[in-house]
């Protein structure tokens, strides 16, 4: 794991990129790592599409409120509310809800079971309103999620689905909110900064193995006792 705690400011170009770098590496791997969809049974791509529906539907509004709760700086504030205003008015979770019912994937109680450790730790972490971790885990999410739209349509093709509204969307909205998220992450830094010793990649440590858990989640359930 990279920790970066805290240290003596640095310019925030600097600091923006050291960050938005970490991340990007982290997201390069779970990309190279997703699943082969060749290989997988019609099964297995229905729980990936339901795993990422019961995490992303209920949850996503709920994280970014949060962070909203946490942060101090008002530019960092706007970039916030721009999103969420989106995520509301649009009615992203309906469109999710979309989605994933025309790939027959809604989420069943095993889905949500497979995803609930992660996910809890995950609402714990965003509960301590550490608004420069938030942000940044926010910026990972963002970053993520844009670059997996194109995988998660291909899922949604290899079950039959034509439904292509919610990726097209996030595939374009998510890369000016990733970038507004970066800048934000280091100019809360700057005003309102980490504890003495604090992580600031905590907060993306938690949702990248949530990510994980969305993508190989029988096996991760497995060693968890979930299954």
């Amino acid at each position: 794991m990279n920790e970066m705690t805290l240290t003596p400011p640095m310019q925030q170009p600097t600091l923006e990129v050291s960050i938005k770098s970490h991340i990007t590496s982290i997201i390069d791997n779970q990309i190279t790592g997703l699943p082969e969809i060749e290989k997988l049974t019609s099964d297995e791509i229905r729980g990936i599409i339901a795993r990422y529906s019961a995490v992303l539907e209920g949850n996503f509004i709920y994280w970014m409120t949060a962070t909203y709760l946490a942060i101090h700086v008002e530019e960092a504030r706007d970039i916030i509310i721009e999103n969420l205003t989106e995520e509301v008015r649009d009615s992203h979770p309906a469109m999710l809800r979309t989605f994933a019912l025309a790939a027959d994937a809604f989420p069943t109680a095993h889905d949500s079971l497979v995803i609930n450790a992660e996910l809890t730790k995950v609402r714990l972490f965003l509960g301590k309103l550490e608004g420069v971790q938030s942000l940044a885990a926010m910026a990972y999410f963002e970053s993520y999620i844009q670059r997996f739209m194109s995988y998660l349509a291909d899922l949604a093709a290899a079950r039959g689905s034509a439904e292509r509204v919610y990726t097209d969307v996030h595939g374009v909205c998510d890369i000016a909110h990733s970038e507004g998220l970066f800048r934000a992450v280091s100019l809360e830094m700057a005003i309102n900064p980490m504890k003495p010793g604090a992580n600031l990649y905590e907060g993306v440590d938690l949702l990248s193995t949530l990510v994980d858990s969305i993508n190989h989640g029988s096996s991760r359930a497995a060693t968890t006792g979930l299954l």
